[in-house]
């Protein structure tokens, strides 16, 4: 399933075009039929049909966010808490179309929305990226998705992200049994992937702790293994620890946070072929709420334990061949693009971190065959710049991004309107 493709033809003329490398060649044409790239080849004079002419601009493929949660849309604890259930499914819907302005046009939502606000964004209902989801994110009792509040005695998820109703399916389990059953209750909802957190995290309660591991092997072997079956891949909630490890041993498909990822555990994932997903505009974001006071105390000490490794897992990962995808884990307090310029300050190359941002995150999500690069036969999903991405610190500026192409479609162009061309 995809969001929708645009019948008839687009030319994109005249751009720089990035190349499967990350390396941008200039005054190259882009033809897009029927929502998918027919050709890209040297400039070629007048075009029929529509078009934009993208002379002194930079195209390339569209973003790929591997860790956005849809849901993720309110910081007033209170308002998720008395939210109806369909006032939440149309903020899932308003933070989609909020990503697919910034450029992102795929995302893998790890844990909030269901398959319902996949599906009627697929169906052309709301605009907004083609999305994989997750549905609920797997914990412990008592682990990083354990939202308990004891005080009223309510139990809900960690961020309180995924919205009861009849049907949810579970987000906590124990015990190989239980989550065995579980993993085949998240199938049956729908789920694109299964999502475990393998250690604690920074912003649950002060129950639990980055360093702690969560889950045992025995259980991790047996959500893999039940997802596997199911021909669903498992990301892994895990900052670093024997959590880590025995997430990447049971054969997760990727790693999400890492931030204490140590060069044995690189070499492992490495050999096994994991990705990691470093997410580092959310600990940039959260060091910024530790110094407005906007977190508890106990999420702050969290924070400043973390704060000195921020893209330390980037160089460790780098420099043992771990393939890294690019994942934010927000939706739009700073744009999701800023974190691009993360990756390159954490120690990539500009043209990797464009290819964690594009080619890398299309091979983590399976989409390797329809999408990730500007080339004929792939889905026309592009962005349009007025600056170089070759020096990734454009992308902190989101007025840098002028235009988004989805599926052949131009769903935003901000450049100057005679530069586009209608039949």
């Amino acid at each position: 399933m995809r969001a929708p493709l645009r019948p008839g033809t687009l030319t994109l003329r005249n751009a720089q075009v990035m190349d499967r490398a990350g390396v941008f060649v200039a005054d190259h044409d882009v033809v897009v039929r029927d929502g998918v790239i027919e050709s890209v080849a040297p400039a070629a004079g007048p075009v029929t049909g529509e078009s934009l002419d993208l002379t002194g601009l930079w195209l390339m493929p569209g973003v790929v966010d591997c860790h956005a949660h849809l849901a993720c849309f309110e910081e007033d604890t209170l308002r998720y808490l008395s939210m109806s259930t369909s006032r939440w499914a149309l903020e899932c819907a308003g933070s989609a179309a909020r990503l697919l302005d910034q450029g992102v046009t795929f995302v893998r939502d790890p844990c909030g929305a269901d398959a319902g606000v996949r599906d009627g964004i697929h169906a052309g209902l709301v605009p907004g990226p083609t999305t994989q989801v997750a549905v609920s994110a797997l914990s412990q009792t008592g682990g990083h998705g354990d939202g308990h509040l004891p005080g009223v005695g309510l139990e809900a998820s960690n961020g309180f992200l995924m919205h009861e109703y009849p049907g949810r399916p579970p987000y906590l389990a124990d015990g190989v049994d239980d989550v065995r059953r579980a993993v085949r209750l998240i199938v049956r909802a729908g789920a694109d992937w299964i999502k475990i957190c393998t250690t604690g995290g920074l912003l649950s309660p002060g129950h639990d702790h980055p360093d702690v591991p969560e889950f045992d092997a025995d259980e991790i072997e047996a959500i893999v293994r039940e997802a596997t079956r199911a021909g669903k891949p498992v990301m892994s909630h895990a900052y670093g620890g024997s959590g880590l490890t025995d997430a990447v041993t049971a054969g997760v498909r990727s790693i999400e946070h890492g931030a204490r990822l140590s060069e044995e555990q690189a070499a492992l994932m490495a050999r096994r072929g994991t990705f990691l997903v470093p997410t580092l505009s959310v600990l940039h974001e959260l060091v910024r709420l530790r110094d407005d006071g906007a977190v508890s105390e106990s999420v702050a000490a969290k924070v400043s334990e973390v704060e000195p490794l921020i893209g330390e897992a980037v160089r460790v990962a780098r420099a043992a061949g771990v393939p890294i995808a690019l994942g934010t884990d927000l939706t739009e307090q700073v744009g999701n693009l800023a974190e691009i310029a993360y990756l390159h300050r954490a120690g990539l190359t500009p043209q990797e971190a464009l290819l964690a941002a594009t080619a890398n995150g299309a091979e983590l999500c399976g989409q390797s065959d329809v999408r990730g690069r500007l080339e004929p036969g792939l889905i026309g999903d592009a962005i349009v710049l007025a600056a170089d991405p070759s020096d990734p610190e454009v992308f902190l500026e989101r007025r840098n991004v002028v235009g988004v192409i989805q599926g052949g479609r131009v769903h935003r162009w901000s450049a100057e309107p005679e530069r586009r061309t209608r039949p």
